[in-house]
């Protein structure tokens, strides 16, 4: 069944009625127990500790499943009628500046030129980078598609767009400060030819890079290229090896185009196509994968350019979430510990950071002004103590294999961060109610030499290229 177009599994209704009731009704039920039952918030408050705690140990157990990253095949024995076709998408949006370079490293991917297909897929009113493309010299394979005005005016629609004019076997898509790895793709169609037709996508790691030495907001950045390594260095590859799905990473994911077409493409009405995909692929039998070759990013930058991007994600979040609650048809029990383990997760963290972080601290000052050690549960204290501990190892693990820095300094800076992605997840909740479906653009720097500390995990792949 095509959910997308029943209309119940797609993100352009927010809440269906029932969805709405009972949210309500869950609401006002656990107000009223806890005014006529004290007990009862306390019930509330340890159960609440108890998850977190799971989830702290489930971090920890995917360290121990993600043994290491996945070691590409060699292509030495592929002939050139082996390599499928092959079609590469950048949906982009006023990327005027930025888009020389992203031409210029599209074109030095390592693969077949006779089996490329590429689009540069650009909104018909954004004219400046319309006039940017006419006057750069493209590759063969790679021509400018204009998606005509419509709405809404999203990532997703014109990927879709673009789709519909794809003539590839499988398909991947960058975002404009993309760098891929130049085997990339190459390691992509070998994982696919391996694990043969119930595989229909494999997502490649994103590792931040600075822009500059001398970042004027170093902290914020390793923050994020932290949490970016975290996630794809650690998380992903070890629910892959637990045969579990996962939210997929907005770029360089890799698609087979049949399943893709099947599937409807992207949900054009979520701001987080990506996360809502990797569960409908799940859904209709299709299993995902990761592989090793990496695409570098950019960090978004100052607070200022975090937040609307934060915003849209866990905004996005919160629609995926909605959707794929209306339904239970093809989860199981793995899809269903996965959408809580991800999305719950991420969204459930994000909502009680700063409070749960406000009250220790009031708790910590008022046993200092009486001289007496704070006074927390048990329970309060493990989950304290496992939880921040949890974090800051997996986010050390996934640096190291990335190659980025994540030291004491950082460690300590999380606190105030993660007070951010609760102001964050409040201007969600926000422009879901208000603006559930506008794209919060984040703008991208024209900075074409990023700089990397050096990896314990050597790209062999750019060297060879």
């Amino acid at each position: 069944m095509d959910y997308q177009q029943a209309g119940t599994g797609s993100a352009r209704i927010t809440l269906t009625r029932v969805q709405a009731i009972s949210i309500g009704f869950v609401i006002t039920l656990g107000v009223a127990a806890a005014a006529a039952e004290p007990r009862f918030a306390g019930w509330l408050l340890i159960s609440t500790q108890a998850g977190f705690l799971t989830l702290a140990a489930w971090r920890l157990g995917l360290i121990a499943v993600q043994a290491s990253a996945p070691k590409a095949a060699s292509s030495a024995g592929w002939r050139h009628e082996d390599w499928p076709r092959y079609t590469i998408v950048a949906a982009l949006y006023h990327e005027a500046q930025i888009l020389p370079h992203l031409v210029e490293r599209l074109d030095a991917i390592d693969y077949p030129r006779d089996r490329l297909q590429g689009f540069l897929a650009l909104e018909a009113d954004d004219h400046a980078t319309i006039a940017a493309a006419s006057q750069l010299k493209l590759p063969d394979w790679l021509s400018v598609l204009v998606v005509p005005p419509g709405t809404p005016k999203t990532k997703p629609r014109a990927l879709n767009y673009a789709l519909a004019r794809a003539t590839g076997d499988f398909l991947t898509i960058y975002d404009a400060e993309d760098d891929p790895d130049p085997l990339q793709l190459k390691e992509a169609a070998m994982k696919f030819r391996d694990e043969g037709d119930a595989l229909a996508c494999v997502q490649a790691p994103l590792r931040i890079r600075s822009r500059q030495k001398n970042s004027p907001h170093p902290l914020l950045d390793r923050q994020f290229a932290a949490e970016y390594a975290a996630l794809f260095e650690i998380t992903l590859p070890a629910m892959t090896r637990l045969g579990l799905p996962f939210p997929l990473g907005g770029t360089s994911n890799h698609f087979r185009v049949s399943v893709l077409r099947a599937l409807g493409g992207w949900d054009s009405w979520n701001v987080t196509e990506d996360a809502d995909l990797g569960f409908r692929i799940w859904r209709s039998g299709f299993r995902l994968g990761v592989i090793s070759r990496p695409t570098y990013e950019t960090p978004p930058g100052p607070v200022r350019l975090w937040l609307p991007q934060r915003t849209r994600w866990l905004k996005g979040y919160l629609q995926t979430l909605a959707v794929h609650t209306r339904w239970t048809e093809g989860m199981g029990w793995r899809g269903w510990a996965a959408l809580i383990l991800t999305i719950g997760a991420g969204l459930g963290s994000a909502a009680v950071h700063a409070g749960c972080m406000a009250w220790v601290a009031v708790v910590c000052l008022m046993s200092a002004m009486d001289r007496q050690l704070p006074s927390l549960s048990v329970l309060g204290w493990a989950v304290l103590i496992v939880g921040v501990a949890a974090a800051w190892i997996t986010k050390h693990r996934g640096a190291r294999i990335a190659g980025t820095p994540y030291g004491l300094l950082d460690m300590a800076a999380s606190l105030p961060y993660w007070f951010l992605l609760s102001l964050a997840f409040i201007h969600a909740a926000v422009r879901l109610a208000l603006e559930p479906h506008r794209w919060d653009k984040t703008p991208h720097q024209d900075h074409v030499e990023p700089i990397i500390v050096a990896d314990a995990y050597p790209d062999a792949g750019r060297a060879a290229a």
